[in-house]
């Protein structure tokens, strides 16, 4: 089939899963769940398959070293997510939650009730963990899927995919074409200009990934472009605990998104505790770049060209500001609204950083690798919001439902509620007194 008639039919797919109720997800997530740890073996041989042309690729200088190390999958990797698809039964199903009541007069009544988006489109490059973990969000929030992975991770998405779909077949009641994956970037192109069947596209990769999607569709997208996080040391910071954030914020996963790419150290902070953070980074691998100023503190490797830059390696741009209102407006000018942190002793400082920044998450004390869908709870996440659209921040469950209007009556008519003897509405909140 082509991509116009596999997206027409996971559209249809899509009605069916938007009522199922929440048992028959559930035992969707389980069947997904065990087929992939008892085809465990078979995907990472399929993996491996990817690894090594992207290898080469890597060799001959076609494929950054943080793209090849997104593209790893193995067992431990594979575990999380297979964990993550199960503790996703144990959440509560976000669709049918009545998110508020109101009488609007005897008799008539109106719900807003959270429900599917229906048919969401993604399109990803090098991670094959976002196959599962999409499939398993999507089951959950009763929305269809159409995927889209990058060629380099062709193989382990192809055996992904298989396993999952087959997995998806023996649950009873469960629609066929609820979960699709497509290929070449010809119907990559060909799925963005499909408004008619599509509700949502999600794209997960770099600012060129992005800008080519907005450009060529006309279906909502929902997505972050890059992830440039921050770090600033205020003057009140404690010096062993910034060397722990920032060393696990910048080493701990070097090419996530939420890695941090620029500390900021306000001129304040004591000159021997600069010198022993920086020297505790350069310690655990990271180049530092910055201006003469950093230079004299710890070894640099050259000036920073650009402020706006995702390394997405063991790199780090430095630099030292005058005081919070400072680091909050470089934050604000070169970020991505991502996620940014201050490291503070000082209670206002917080209040200050946490209201002015304008990021999808802002922290205080702790790592800017917490911004994850698991580790917030989610189950999992479709990606990163840094937009202002209905979700925001690491996108799970409820960041794949919408909403809609029910309203329950008793044959009542509007020209009852207009003209000169017009009845009066109520307007009162259901449950309340």
């Amino acid at each position: 089939m082509n991509v116009s008639e596999i997206a027409a039919k996971a559209k249809e797919a899509s009605y069916v899963l938007g009522a199922l109720p929440p048992e028959a997800k559930d035992r969707a997530l389980n069947a997904m769940a065990c087929a992939l740890r008892v085809h465990a073996d078979e995907i990472l041989q399929a993996n491996q398959l990817d690894l090594q042309a992207a290898k080469e690729a890597v060799e001959a200088g076609k494929m950054k070293t943080a793209l090849y190390e997104r593209l790893k999958l193995t067992r431990d990797k594979l575990e999380t997510v297979i964990r993550g698809v199960e503790e996703m039964v144990e959440l509560p199903d976000p669709v049918g939650q009545v998110l508020s009541a109101t009488e609007l007069d005897e008799g008539l009544n109106l719900y807003k009730i959270s429900c599917p988006i229906g048919l969401i489109g993604v399109i990803f490059e090098a991670r094959p963990d976002v196959v599962p973990q999409i499939a398993a969000l999507t089951a959950k929030s009763g929305n269809a899927a159409v995927l889209k992975g990058g060629k380099e991770a062709q193989y382990t998405n192809d055996a992904l995919a298989k396993v999952l779909q087959n997995a998806l077949a023996t649950v009873p009641g469960y629609p066929p074409y609820a979960l699709n994956l497509i290929h070449s970037r010809e119907e990559s192109a060909q799925m963005l200009a499909l408004d008619q069947y599509f509700d949502l596209i999600i794209p997960r990769g770099g600012n060129s990934l992005l800008a080519y999607v907005k450009a060529n569709t006309k279906i909502p997208v929902l997505g972050h472009a890059d992830g440039v996080c921050h770090i600033y040391v205020a003057r009140s910071a404690d010096v062993q605990m910034a060397k722990q954030i920032c060393t696990d914020a910048k080493t701990q996963y070097p090419s996530a998104c939420n890695t941090v790419e620029t500390l900021l150290i306000d001129e304040a902070w004591p000159e021997p505790f600069k010198k022993d953070l920086l020297e505790h980074l350069v310690k655990h691998g990271v180049e530092l770049f910055g201006g003469a100023d950093i230079a004299k503190l710890a070894p640099v490797s050259g000036p920073v060209e650009e402020w706006h830059t995702e390394y997405g390696e063991k790199k780090l741009s430095v630099k030292q500001v005058k005081n919070i209102l400072e680091a909050v407006e470089h934050i604000n000018r070169y970020g991505s609204h991502h996620t940014d942190c201050i490291l503070t002793a000082n209670h206002d400082e917080v209040q200050i950083f946490m209201d002015l920044v304008d990021s999808a998450g802002v922290y205080h004390n702790a790592s800017t690798r917490f911004a994850d869908g698991y580790r917030y709870g989610f189950g999992a996440e479709v990606g990163i919001s840094t937009g202002k659209t209905h979700a925001r921040g690491p996108v799970g469950l409820a960041g794949l439902t919408i909403y809609k209007y029910k309203l329950y009556g008793n044959g009542q008519i509007v020209a009852d509620y207009v003209g000169p003897d017009a009845k009066p509405f109520t307007h009162r909140k259901l449950g309340s007194k």
